[in-house]
């Protein structure tokens, strides 16, 4: 039977409130509106920007279905949506493209006008200012324009896109953790052959962030972390070595410019540590993309900066919704792996198992296959 303009009953995820493990919850998801577009979900990604909305270090309203990293089948659209039809694959997209504002428009930034990120505190809901979501007769708030903890969502038809349909679950990765780390060495940081790099964080982030150091030519490629048991994983995919900041009784920068005469020519910090973000490794490119806590600031000389190096910042990899087709395309045609970075496969009612493993940092990722 048809579910095309009539309210969804549904699982989701829903988080009550901060800091409390998730419920899972049957929930109402109303049809999409004009320029919206209502998703089947078919696997999600379990992100640590996930774990810092409910950990209230991004700022989001509660109860709130959070995920934001998906993969999933156009269930119906509303009036005036032409980019995507029922039954196309597609990738909900976090950081949306407008297609008009001046970001949009030009080559030097993917950060839309629309993206509540960006801007402060997101409102969690739909351009109209009302929720698609409801439970108990509570209205739920969306996170990260996308919402991917739940069976079905709706988002604006500016945050959807289509991918090729033969994509299997994981690539919901190339959604957020894919995307965002291999981006920052290819797109933002431009890690040049023969080049040295640091990557600080080895999850899903920082793994992929290997990959594209690895992919752009890079010979020296050094991951920090300090769980071991990642190691073999991280030189499997590109790292020449790996060190643990608890193996030394200095800063590790400071490690890594004695091993390499002065420091890399590209350090990438996905680990949202601001002591690692204000240390530079050398005098080249160092790109910021971990998420920080609200009140943590940066206190930088001048003279760093004067003196040749560039701090830079990164979201999604600096990707646009219009890339993704492509990075998956790519994916299909075999030049970039995305097993790597499943490290376990769970279902919806496992939820908080998942957010266990990612505070643990055991495992890459895992994602919820629904």
């Amino acid at each position: 039977m048809s579910t095309v303009g009539k309210v969804i009953k549904c699982k989701a995820a829903v988080a009550w409130e901060p800091f409390k493990p998730l419920s899972i919850e049957e929930i109402e998801v109303a049809p999409p509106k004009a320029h919206e577009v209502r998703i089947k979900i078919i696997s999600s990604g379990i992100c640590g920007s996930d774990k810092s909305a409910l950990n209230q270090i991004i700022q989001t309203n509660f109860p709130v279905i959070l995920g934001h990293e998906a993969i999933g089948v156009v269930e119906s659209i509303g009036e005036g949506v032409t980019n995507v039809k029922p039954g196309d694959k597609v990738i909900p997209l976090f950081v949306p493209q407008c297609g008009s504002c001046r970001a949009c428009d030009g080559p030097h930034s993917n950060i839309c006008k629309k993206f509540e990120f960006a801007f402060g505190a997101q409102s969690g809901l739909m351009a109209d200012g009302t929720s698609r979501f409801t439970c108990k007769g509570k209205a739920i708030y969306q996170y990260a324009s996308t919402s991917t903890f739940t069976e079905y969502t709706v988002v604006s038809d500016i945050c959807v896109a289509k991918v090729d349909a033969r994509a299997p679950v994981e690539v919901c990765l190339i959604g957020c953790g894919f995307a965002t780390g291999y981006g920052a060495a290819v797109n933002t940081a431009k890690v040049t052959k023969g080049s040295s790099c640091a990557v600080f964080g080895l999850g899903g982030v920082g793994f992929s962030a290997i990959a594209g150091c690895k992919d752009a030519g890079a010979t020296r490629i050094i991951g920090v972390g300090s769980h071991k048991e990642k190691y073999p994983k991280a030189l499997q995919l590109g790292a020449t070595e790996c060190l643990n900041p608890k193996d030394y009784d200095k800063p590790i920068h400071e490690v890594i410019n004695e091993l390499t005469n002065g420091g890399v020519d590209f350090a990438i910090e996905c680990a949202g540590r601001t002591e690692t973000m204000s240390t530079y490794c050398g005098n080249g490119v160092a790109v910021v993309l971990g998420v920080a806590s609200p009140k943590d600031t940066l206190s930088l000389h001048p003279g760093l900066l004067v003196t040749g190096r560039s701090l830079k910042g990164s979201i999604f990899g600096g990707y646009k919704g219009s890339d993704i087709p492509k990075l998956v395309s790519d994916y299909m045609n075999k030049k970039y792996n995305l097993e790597h970075l499943v490290s376990k496969k769970l279902t919806l009612d496992k939820i908080n198992e998942a957010f266990e493993l990612l505070s643990s940092g055991a495992g890459v990722r895992s994602i919820m296959i629904f």
